[in-house]
């Protein structure tokens, strides 16, 4: 009985002492080091690009698991920004985003699969509009390490697509226009 406890006692030590390599970040938008950018083609002539100004987000991450990493992030979609604040009015009307009744817009990842080189395949679910829909983003790590102030970050970088329709924006736009891109950078800072 006492060897069997001690044997307990052992493992519940070396459970306790073993380095947990995975780190939880938070995305650094108080200093400006990630923005969430879209670009969808303006009459097939060119593009029309903008940001959403206002967001938070975490992350965990292992450099040693990449497929354990986690993503959440939460959008203000009143925060649109295009440069053009009668289209920012109107990117915000129920034609588009409807931040009236959806003020936030989330993203919360349910797998990452490592592509080799710094690549992997980011899974999630994308709430926008109140309709939430599987996406993928297909993301490449940038680097990691100390930062001059006595943190430790992490970058990454991605890409994805959304199929206006999906998430109940109808409003016609023409024949080039049924998909808006998004352009994504996030650095951050290990809690």
């Amino acid at each position: 009985m006492k060897l069997r406890s001690l044997g307990l006692g052992l493992s519940a030590l070396v459970a306790f002492t073993v380095p947990v390599t995975a780190a939880d970040y938070e995305i650094d938008t108080k200093g400006a080091h990630a923005s969430i950018n879209f670009r969808i083609p303006h009459l097939g002539f060119s593009w029309l690009v903008g940001r959403f100004d206002k967001f938070s987000g975490s992350f965990t991450y292992d450099e040693k698991n990449p497929e354990a990493a986690k993503v959440s992030v939460e959008i203000e979609t009143a925060s649109i920004n295009s440069n053009h604040a009668e289209r920012d009015k109107h990117l915000r009307s129920d034609d588009f985003l409807d931040v009236a009744n959806f003020p936030k817009a989330t993203f919360v990842s349910t797998s990452v699969t490592p592509k080799g080189e710094g690549k992997a395949e980011i899974k999630g679910d994308l709430t926008l509009r109140g309709v939430t829909k599987p996406v993928i983003i297909e993301a490449d790590y940038i680097g990691g390490g100390d930062d001059p102030w006595g943190g430790y970050r992490q970058g990454f970088a991605g890409t994805t697509k959304l199929v206006l329709t999906d998430f109940g924006i109808t409003k016609e736009l023409g024949p080039a226009s049924k998909e808006v891109e998004l352009d994504l950078h996030v650095e951050g800072i290990r809690k």
